[in-house]
């Protein structure tokens, strides 16, 4: 079900799009994948974060330092709505 959903999308590519901002994860979003796809994106999550963390620092650009934030603040978040989530369905991610 969650493979006619995406068309084939890297959920690599999914989780920087929630970075970025242009997906929104809730449970409402999350019941179309099955077990394994939610591992996938979870583990793309993780990914993301640590690419994101990997950048160089913007020392002194405010508004880059801003930006950075707010991309690991929407990861953090959408790894945090997705554990419980699985929790609550009693999935080991």
């Amino acid at each position: 079900m969650a493979e006619d959903f995406l068309k084939g999308k890297n959920l690599e590519a999914v989780a920087k799009d929630i970075a970025e901002g242009y997906v929104f994860v809730n449970p409402i979003y999350l019941k179309k994948f099955d077990h394994e796809t939610l591992k996938k994106l979870m583990a793309g999550v993780q990914k993301v974060m640590v690419l994101i963390r990997n950048e160089k620092f913007p020392t002194g650009d405010v508004d880059a330092i801003k930006r950075r934030n707010m991309r690991l603040s929407r990861l953090n978040n959408a790894g945090t709505v997705i554990k419980y989530f699985a929790k609550e369905r009693k999935w080991l991610l």
